[in-house]
């Protein structure tokens, strides 16, 4: 029995400071065929960008790590994501995110943490990574999750380095992750669709 995955309608939300985090949203949105909605320097994202999210089967939430957690700017997004809350609009989605600070660490746990929690509180369901991490003597910064992530991708790149530095291995995990994220959506709403 052939088991049809059905298309999905994956949104990537985001902010980014310096670019960084905008390479790496470009990347997952690379990988899950998703649109990508801009999260402005003011924390707002387009009107007609709430209906975007609202009838999307996937969203991956994206930010800097700043200061041990999102940037300002995502949690004014996430304040205001309290409306499609209240409306239950969010509920039963799959959820995703993804993180890049300049440290090794760099507290980015905390940032994914948040994502979850806020995925949670929208009653949406999170996807986790399936990539083992490169923790051995010979792993190398483009090796794929060099950070050694489960509960999303984490790119780190130095301070003084642009975009275009940034680690391929991240972008690759990266990649890779939205394209799980847009299988997992694909299958949960193929699995909705035939018990209906």
């Amino acid at each position: 029995m052939d088991i049809h995955i059905a298309p999905v309608n994956t949104v990537v939300v985001y902010h980014s400071g310096y670019g960084h985090t905008e390479r790496m949203a470009r990347a997952i949105a690379e990988g899950a065929g998703a649109v990508l909605v801009v999260i402005d320097t003011e924390g707002n994202i387009a009107e007609d960008a709430w209906e975007t999210l609202a009838s999307a089967d996937a969203i991956l939430f994206g930010s800097p790590t700043y200061m041990g957690g999102p940037s300002w700017q995502f949690k004014k997004f996430a304040d205001a994501s309290s409306k499609p809350w209240f409306e239950g609009k969010w509920q039963n989605k799959i959820f995703g995110g993804f993180t890049n600070s300049a440290s090794i660490n760099g507290d980015k746990l905390n940032t994914l943490e948040y994502f979850f929690l806020l995925a949670g509180q929208h009653g949406g369901i999170w996807v986790s990574m399936d990539i083992k991490p490169a923790n051995l003597k010979a792993s190398m910064r483009d090796d794929l999750n060099r950070m050694g992530s489960y509960i999303a991708p984490m790119a780190q790149t130095p301070a003084d380095a642009s975009p275009q530095e940034m680690s391929e291995g991240d972008l690759e995990t990266a990649r890779r992750y939205g394209a799980r994220v847009a299988m997992i959506a694909g299958q949960f709403r193929s699995g909705r669709s035939q018990s209906n």
